[in-house]
């Protein structure tokens, strides 16, 4: 069996920066949105301190178990992109926990060839927060 592509991952900068932020806060999760300025930006927050439901989509895991959702009607524009979460100096305007470390997380994308695609599609849509607890 093929295995599936991941849907969401992390330069290396990126996860260092998560393991900071876990030892200082617990563990942690990241909503992506669809909002503009800021609220495009993957939102980094303590694990549970924002409410997943219906609408969110879990793309998969970070940094080992840090997961990642993004909301559906994203999803939909998104689905056939693979999204990597990586740092950039800068601060930015979000409630996100790297803040203040003077850094910002942002996301990197790329279309998924054919292939993976098809391998995605096979598999089913993702989970969906009213499906998953923790």
């Amino acid at each position: 069996m093929t295995a599936l592509p991941p849907r969401i991952l992390a330069t290396p900068e990126a996860q260092a920066l998560m393991h900071l932020l876990a030892r200082k806060h617990g563990p942690l999760m990241f909503h992506q949105s669809g909002g503009c300025c800021d609220g495009s930006a993957p939102m980094c927050f303590p694990r549970g301190e924002f409410r997943v439901g219906a609408q969110d989509v879990l793309l998969g895991h970070v940094a080992g178990d840090i997961p990642v959702w993004i909301g559906a009607a994203q999803f939909e524009y998104w689905r056939h992109t693979q999204v990597t979460i990586d740092v950039v100096p800068g601060r930015g305007a979000g409630m996100s926990l790297e803040s203040p470390e003077g850094v910002r997380f942002i996301v990197r994308s790329r279309i998924f060839t054919d292939d993976e695609n098809a391998l995605l599609e096979a598999a089913g849509d993702p989970l969906r927060g009213d499906a998953v607890t923790g």
